[in-house]
C-alpha cells in the first residue's frame, strides 16, 4: 500500500522508548482493531491473493493485530505488538528498477490457463506477513531472520519494507526483487522517514558478510549484485538506494515531498531545505534515509508528522490562496487511511506494560491517536466490533465521518479538529499515566480495564466533536437563508 513510515531509535526519543509508525494507506479499508490469541492463530495459512500455502509453527504467542473487517482480500494485520513486547509494521510498499526485477522477478502468482494445468502460487505479501511472522519471534532481529527465511524459500510478489522493533533496537527490511533482501538497524539516535521508495541510503557489506551486529542481508547478496550489473555507484561507494531503487519523475511528486517535509520538520537547522541554494529540495533523489533530529520526538510529533499536508508552504491543498502548487504533491495525511498505529515500547515500564500501540482510525489529519496497553486478551468493542455498515458506534466510521465532514470547510473546523486530537492526547496520556501506577501496587492486571476507561473517553470525545463539525458544516450549506422564518 502506499503509506508513510516513521521510525524512531530509542535515543532521539523523549522516553527512551523505541517507536515504529506507519499510516496503512489503502482504498478505503475498514479496519478493525483486534487480539489474535494462539488458540485463534492458524496453524497452516493460505494466502487469498497468492494462494501460497504455508505450514506454521505451533508455538504461537498473543499479538494484536489491525485487520480488515471484509476478509474477501485476505486479513491485512497490518500493525501490532506480540506478548513479547515486540512491534511490527507490514509493510511499506516501495520502489525498484528494472534491472532488480529482471534479475529477480517477483513471484507472481499464475492461474493454470489448460485443462490438466494446475495454479502456481505466488509468494507472500502484505497480505500475509504480520501473521506469518510477529506471532513466532521474541526479538526485533529474531523478525527479521525469520522473515528473511520465508522470503528465501516463497518469495513475495511485491517490493516491500519491513519495520520491526523491541525495547532496545528497531530493524528496518527492504525487500529486493523475489527473493532478496537488505536489513539494517536503525541508529539509536536517529529518526528514519520513509515513503514508498527504496529508501536505505547507506549499508555496511563488511559488517553484514562478518560480524551482522548492525547489518544483515541475502548471503549471496554481493554476487547478485555483480553477476547482474546493478551497482551504478561511484568511487567505491555502496549506497543501496543506487543499486536497488529509482529514479522517476513519479517519485518528484508522490514520494521525495513527503521525506522533504519531514526533514524540514525533524532538523530545519541543520539543512537548508528552502531557496535556490537548499541542501534539499521536494524533488532531491538524495534525501538522508535517517536524521538526528534537533530535539527529542515524542508522540504528539509522530502524530504530527503522520497527518502532515505540506502545511505553512505552497503545496498545502487546504491553503487559501492559490499558489499554482497547491496540493501538487502527495500529502502524508490523505484521504483513503484506514489505520495508523505507532508501535511504542517503553524500557522503563514493567514487562507487561512495556507495550503502547497508539492507534488513530481514518485519515490522519482530522483523526485522533489514543493509546492501548497490548498485553491483554481483547480489545473494547468500539475499537474491535467494526461493521461495514456506517455506525457512530465504532470509532472507525465515526473518525471517517468527522474526515468527510471537516475536510470540506478546513479553516473552520481545524480548530475543533486541534483540540478535539489534543484533548484525547492529554487524557489517553492521563491514563495510562494514571493505570501504570495503579499496577504498581494492586495485585493483577488492569490493562483491560484501562483500555475500556480510555475508549469510553475517546468515544465522548468523539461524538461531541462530530456534532459540533456536523453544526458547522450544516450552517455553511449552499441552500441556506438568512432570513428566518420564526
Amino acid at each position: 500500500m502506499s503509506c508513510t513510515t516513521v521510525l524512531v531509535g530509542k535515543n532521539a526519543s523523549n522516553d527512551g522508548s523505541t517507536m515504529i509508525a506507519r499510516t496503512d494507506d489503502g482504498h478505503f479499508d475498514v479496519k478493525k482493531m483486534t487480539v489474535v490469541r494462539p488458540k485463534d492463530q492458524p496453524r497452516k495459512y493460505t494466502s487469498k491473493i497468492s494462494h501460497v500455502t504455508i505450514e506454521l509453527p505451533d508455538d504461537p504467542i498473543s499479538y494484536t493485530s489491525c485487520p480488515s473487517v471484509d476478509l474477501k482480500n485476505g486479513i491485512w494485520a497490518a500493525t501490532g505488538i506480540n506478548k513479547a513486547n515486540v512491534g511490527m509494521t507490514a509493510t511499506e510498499t516501495i520502489t525498484s528498477n528494472p534491472r532488480v526485477l529482471a534479475a529477480d522477478p517477483l513471484v507472481e502468482y499464475k492461474k493454470a490457463t489448460k485443462r490438466g494445468e494446475k495454479d502456481i502460487p505466488g509468494g507472500i505479501g502484505e497480505e500475509d506477513i504480520v501473521l506469518l511472522v510477529l506471532p513466532y519471534i521474541r526479538t526485533a532481529r529474531e523478525g527479521i531472520l525469520r522473515l528473511a527465511s520465508l522470503l528465501e524459500e516463497y518469495g513475495t510478489y511485491e517490493s516491500n519494507g519491513i519495520a520491526i522493533n523491541d525495547e532496545n533496537e528497531v530493524w528496518w527490511m527492504e525487500t529486493i526483487g523475489g527473493h532478496h533482501w537488505l536489513a539494517r538497524k536503525v541508529p539509536d539516535d536517529v529518526v528514519v522517514v520513509h515513503p514508498n521508495q527504496f529508501g536505505m541510503d547507506a549499508f555496511d557489506f563488511d559488517d553484514a558478510f562478518g560480524e551482522k551486529k548492525e547489518h544483515l542481508c541475502s548471503e549471496d547478496m554481493l554476487t547478485f549484485i555483480a553477476e547482474n550489473h546493478l551497482d551504478l555507484n561511484q568511487n567505491g561507494k555502496k549506497n543501496p538506494r543506487d543499486i536497488f531503487g529509482s529514479h522517476s519523475d513519479m517519485d518528484h511528486v508522490y514520494n521525495t515531498p513527503r521525506a522533504w517535509f519531514l526533514g524540514k520538520f525533524l532538523a530545519p537547522n541543520t539543512y537548508k531545505w528552502d531557496g535556490e541554494d537548499a541542501d534539499y529540495r521536494p524533488d532531491s533523489d538524495n534525501l538522508p534515509w535517517c536524521l538526528v533530529p534537533e530535539r527529542k520526538v515524542t508522540v504528539e510529533d509522530m502524530q504530527y508528522m503522520l497527518s502532515a499536508h505540506y502545511q505553512g508552504t505552497d503545496f498545502d491543498p487546504y491553503i487559501s490562496r492559490n499558489t499554482g502548487k497547491r496540493g501538487m504533491y502527495r500529502s502524508i495525511g490523505i484521504n483513503r487511511t484506514g489505520i495508523t498505529s505507532i508501535c511504542q515500547i517503553r524500557p522503563y515500564a514493567p514487562e507487561p506494560l512495556k507495550g503502547i500501540e497508539w492507534v488513530c482510525f481514518g485519515p490522519t489529519t482530522f483523526s485522533a491517536m489514543l493509546p492501548l496497553y497490548t498485553y491483554v486478551n481483547k480489545v473494547p468493542a468500539y475499537l474491535s466490533k467494526v461493521t461495514l455498515d456506517v455506525s457512530t458506534e465504532n470509532l472507525y466510521w465515526a473518525s471517517r465521518l468527522i474526515s468527510a465532514l471537516a475536510d470540506t470547510d478546513y479553516a473552520n473546523n481545524i480548530q475543533q479538529i486541534e483540540r478535539y486530537q489534543n484533548a484525547i492526547l492529554a487524557k489517553g496520556r492521563a491514563l495510562i499515566m494514571e493505570y501504570d501506577e495503579k499496577m504498581k501496587v494492586c495485585e493483577g492486571l488492569l490493562t483491560e480495564e484501562a483500555n475500556e476507561k480510555i475508549c469510553k473517553m475517546v468515544k465522548e470525545q468523539t461524538t461531541d466533536t462530530l456534532g459540533k463539525i456536523l453544526l458547522q458544516v450544516s450552517q455553511n450549506m449552499k441552500n441556506g437563508y438568512h432570513l428566518a422564518d420564526n
